[in-house]
């Protein structure tokens, strides 16, 4: 009976969710609208959409492991992502935004030139396509395993419907759901903590049953040093991350893409604490778990103290995190394909829909690369230290450079592509070589301090030989010319009527937003009839998660006209 209602749960929801991305069907009119929401959308949908995007079943598994094993410091690891993101809010977001540019890779073509665009589209497809088909197997194995189902039919059901609403609505579909499953993750995990507290007895019985170090800032291998690299490389990641960068150009100002950074920041700062504590929990109610088994502490303090239905909600919440992580990833490729690489080299006049129409089968293509990648996991095995492995070799010669080029007068084409093949190389030989011919392995730490350290040390090196020189790259000065004829092209090419789209568009994307909020809450009301235990908290949080709809309505019914009246005043402008 417990896995019939779970199973329905998680039917009903994806169904939703769903049914949320064919009514975006025919919003985009064109690229900036399909992928950056007419670079319009509210900064607190942009925020909270770039904090679903962080999530993955990874969060509850390596994250929930490192919780049981070590306790708190699973978040003070995670509290370096908060400090990536208000460097980010404070430095960078702004300088993206005011680029211009629709993709981060757009910007790499402008600034640095088309030979390096190429060489980072290259490396950002495979990297974006294995890793999201690598995270795609630990949830459908979660799904699979807690309901009894198939893996292989799994993990393609579920790829098929991460794909189908991306590839449909675009942006607005991926930033819609983004915000339904925060809400659903949320409303699970605050019904998950207190009946954890509940079973172990309150506050004082789990303080008392766990090591004497489980509150320890750091803990085993995760040092100082350790914490010190990832805050780097988090403010390499968060700031220059591909994905990320499009929460902050599809904003409306670059003080707006501050406030996504920085709202992202905040629920970085209270989240895992909130997420931790219950696999921190268990270890008080089941401290035998050792090796791989810790790994499935998360699940198993929810099968223990979850009645049916509050299984379900909390599995979809799980994989919904992971479908918000995969979908923007997918989007992001999608964007670099269509804008970068088809427009931009092969049919340059293309035209809006023959434009859309390659956007939404390239997301079925490296969709569908993604399933093929998570149905090979099993067979080669370990591969998703692996592909955490492929981020630390590939992230910071591959977002660093770009990041520098924001701000630097100096860094040339050239440049850039030395430095991000001695940082790969340099990695590549101490993750795949080193063990075998030196018998030397990195340790995690070392690993990150050197795949982010070396490509900054090697830029900065360059930048004070330059400055000696008093050398402004042609590169920059080629740049700057090339955004303010991108200014006044778009100056000139005011449309009122795509102004007013732009703006029906998003007022319909935060009503859909609300009525989502308005589904979930009706569906926990009655999920607070049909469990067992935590009855009032789900009816509680079900009213909460109804008052929250009425942010998303009136912000709606608020969406300024001054957008409307900026561009027909720039239109008359133009034409006078």
């Amino acid at each position: 009976m417990s896995l019939t209602i779970d199973t329905l749960v998680i039917l009903i929801f994806s169904a939703f969710v769903l049914g949320i991305g064919m009514l975006f069907v025919r919003t985009g009119r064109n690229l900036k609208s399909f992928f950056a929401g007419g670079e319009a959308v509210p900064w607190f949908i942009g925020g909270l959409s770039l904090f679903m995007s962080f999530f993955s079943a990874g969060t509850f598994v390596a994250w929930g492991s490192i919780a049981y094993k070590y306790g708190w410091v699973a978040i003070t690891i995670q509290w370096t992502m908060c400090i990536g993101a208000l460097v980010t809010g404070l430095y960078l977001a702004p300088r993206w935004k005011a680029t211009g540019a629709l993709t981060a890779a757009e910007f790499i073509r402008q600034r640095l030139g088309l030979t390096v665009q190429k060489a980072y589209i290259f490396i950002f497809t495979l990297v974006s396509v294995f890793i999201k088909g690598s995270v795609l197997y630990p949830v459908a194995k979660l799904v699979s395993t807690s309901l009894n189902l198939p893996l292989v039919p799994c993990t393609v059901g579920l790829g098929i419907f991460m794909i189908a609403y991306t590839a449909v609505g675009g942006l607005w579909a991926v930033m819609v759901t983004d915000i339904l499953q925060f809400v659903v993750l949320s409303a699970a995990v605050f019904i998950l903590l207190p009946l954890s507290f509940d079973r172990v007895g309150g506050f004082d019985a789990f303080t008392n049953k766990v090591p004497d170090d489980f509150f320890n800032l750091l803990a085993g291998e995760y040092t100082l040093g350790f914490v010190l690299a990832f805050v780097f490389y988090h403010i390499a990641y968060i700031g220059g991350n591909w994905t990320f960068v499009q929460r902050y150009t599809s904003v409306d100002s670059p003080k707006s893409s501050r406030k996504v950074a920085f709202l992202f920041a905040g629920l970085y700062l209270v989240s895992p604490i909130i997420w931790m504590l219950p696999p921190m929990i268990y270890k008080a109610i089941d401290p035998s778990l050792t090796g791989l088994d810790t790994e499935n502490a998360y699940l198993k303090i929810c099968q223990l103290v979850l009645p049916p239905g509050l299984l379900g909600l909390m599995l979809t919440g799980m994989y919904f995190s992971t479908s918000a992580s995969a979908n923007t990833a997918l989007n992001v490729v999608s964007a670099v394909f269509t804008n970068d690489i088809y427009k931009g080299l092969i049919n340059p006049g293309a035209s809006d829909k023959q434009l859309i129409r390659v956007a939404r089968g390239s997301s079925w293509f490296f969709g569908l690369g993604m399933i093929g990648i998570a149905l090979l996991v099993p067979a080669a095995g370990g591969i998703v230290e692996v592909v955490l492995s492929i981020s630390a070799i590939s992230g910071g010669p591959l977002l660093a450079p770009p990041l520098w080029a924001l701000f630097s007068k100096r860094l040339t084409s050239q440049v850039t592509l030395w430095i991000t093949g001695i940082g790969l190389s340099v990695n590549l030989f101490f993750k795949v070589l080193s063990p075998w011919l030196l018998d030397y392995k990195l340790t995690r730490a070392t690993e990150t301090v050197i795949g982010v350290g070396l490509p900054l040390l090697l830029l900065l090196a360059y930048e004070l030989w330059a400055a000696r020189r008093t050398a402004t790259s042609p590169d920059y000065e080629n740049y700057l010319r090339a955004r303010d004829q991108k200014r006044e092209d778009a100056r000139l090419a005011v449309d009122p009527e795509e102004a007013q789209a732009i703006r029906q568009q998003n007022r319909f994307g935060l009503q859909v937003i609300a009525v989502s909020l308005v589904f979930t809450a009706v569906m926990l009301l009655g999920l607070s009839f049909l469990t067992t235990e935590g009855r009032g908290i789900t009816a509680g949080i079900a009213v909460l998660v109804l008052a929250g709809a009425l942010i998303p309505w009136r912000a709606s019914k608020q969406t300024p006209t001054e957008l409307v009246h900026d561009q027909l005043q720039k239109f008359i402008n133009a034409n006078h």
